[in-house]
Formats: C-alpha cells, structure tokens, sequence
C-alpha cells in the first residue's frame, strides 16, 4: 500500500486480505509455472497433497487471458482440491502497446477468483531505462490499476532483473510514482545477494511486500533444496508475520513435484518460527 496517502491515482479504497481469525496470518502456497510441464489438475493435486492452500496460476501455459475455457477449467482444478487462488500470474508489462489487453487479464483474474494480478514493470532495468520509458510504465501501471480496482482487484509487481523493479530503491520510487492504492509489489532474495542485504531490502519495502517467491538459489540460479536457506526463509517470514501476505514455492530442484512435500515442509517450518527479537 502506498504509505503516501490514505487514498490512490486509483480513486479507491484498497483491495484487503480476508478479516476473521485468520487476518495477518502467513498463507502458503504455490506458483503453478514451478511445473509448467503438468496440467493444472495434476499441479492442484501436488499442492493439496503437500499441505498447501494458495495458489499463484500462470497465464502462460496454465490459464492464458484469451482461453476462458481454459482459465474455467483452472478454476475448476482449485476449487477440486480446495486451493484459493492468490494471484494471477501474468506477463502483462506495462507497456503502452499491451494496455489495450489489460481488461482481458482482469477478467481472467476475476474468474480464477484471483486477489491480485501479478504483472511486470516494463521490459528494461532501471539504471538502463530512459525518462520517458520510466513515465510510460508508471501511466500504465496507473491504468492497469484503476481496470483492476474496478474489478476488485490489486496488482502486484514481480521483483525482477531488467524491469523498473530490480532493486529496493528503484521498486519504492515506481509505487510512490504509481501512488494506486492497490499496488503493491512481490519480493525474492536477488540473484547472489547475501543474506543480510536481501533481508534489509525486504524490511525496507515493508508493508508494500504483497508476497514472496520462495525458493532456494545459490551460487547464481542453482537449484538448492529449500532447507539449504532455511535461515533466510525463517528470517524473511519473520519480517512479514502478522501482514496478511503469501508465500509462494516457486522453482523447486529439477521442477520435480515429488520434492514439493519435502519443500512445504520446510516452508511450513521457517513460517512457524519467530526469529530472536521479533515477537
């Protein structure tokens, strides 16, 4: 949420997580394009199976914006196995050319019975993107957020290399830029960073984290059980508790799903553990 002001360029009120006893409480979950290779019946399966109870559906492969069959059938694999759907995971850019395709993601969102659409800030890194490529991606970041507020919806960015969300700094500049109420953004330990720095990032970007990926990379993209960073997973779900958000497996070793029980377990772990100091 933007720390601004009470109300966005959206004109609405936030989109919330649910109230009740469970409100602040850390869900967890999965990204379906962790298994790309399977159909969305067999992913919900695997994700029942190991305990888990979010779910982030690709539009990839999973449930393309332009396929409500499809989008329909993902729908129907969630409620089979009883997995909410987090967040729509869509490669939606930002870019002027890709707005007119905005509503079509929306919808699909609505009807997975999505919280969020996860989309992307523009298509090059802050320390390389022009002025005016910067200001182009924040006008359709606004945009996408009112057509997502209309819908009931919040979008969230991916914290990624060579998008205007690459680093903390950069990440907190777009959202105050953007100032939508309902954009937040995603956060995942950066590609070799140690842990206290990729700590101190996330505690900088605070309440506007909606969720994290989680997953266990190092050196460089190599695929390390969970357990393997399970301290900075411990700490990282230790900075977020109490905030409502999710925390998504993402890209477990060799995309096999018969380590994802294994890798909840672990998740499920670190999410239960209060780090010293924090209470």
């Amino acid at each position: 949420m933007n720390e601004k002001s009470g109300r966005g360029a959206a004109g609405r009120a936030p989109v919330r997580p649910p109230a009740g006893p469970d409100a602040g409480r850390t869900r967890l979950g999965l990204c379906s394009v962790t298994y790309r290779r399977l159909p969305a019946i067999e992913v919900a399966r695997y994700a029942a199976h190991a305990g888990l109870e979010v779910i982030e559906w690709g539009a990839d492969v999973h449930a393309p914006a332009e396929e409500p069959g499809a989008v329909r059938t993902v729908r129907e694999a969630s409620d089979r196995y009883g997995l909410a759907c987090c967040s729509y995971g869509s490669y939606f850019r930002a870019t002027p050319g890709e707005l007119a395709g905005f509503p079509a993601v929306a919808r699909a969102a609505t009807l997975l019975g999505a919280e969020r659409v996860r989309v992307w800030a523009g298509a090059t890194g802050s320390r390389y993107a022009l002025p005016e490529q910067r200001h182009a991606t924040v006008r359709c970041l606004r945009e996408a957020a009112r057509i997502a507020a209309d819908h009931g919806l919040g979008l969230a960015t991916e914290f990624h290399g060579g998008t205007l969300t690459d680093s903390v700094a950069s990440t907190v500049r777009l959202l105050d830029e953007v100032d939508a109420d309902n954009v937040r953004t995603y956060w995942q330990p950066p590609l070799d960073t140690p842990d206290e720095e990729a700590l101190a990032g996330l505690a900088e970007l605070g309440d506007r984290v909606a969720a994290v990926h989680a997953f266990s990379w190092w050196p460089g993209n190599t695929r390390l059980p969970l357990a393997d960073r399970e301290g900075l997973w411990t700490a990282a779900l230790g900075l977020l508790a109490g905030r409502g958000v999710e925390a998504l497996l993402e890209f477990v070793p060799g995309d096999d799903p018969a380590v994802l029980t294994r890798e909840a377990a672990t998740l499920r772990r670190a999410a239960a553990r209060t780090p010293p100091g924090r209470t």
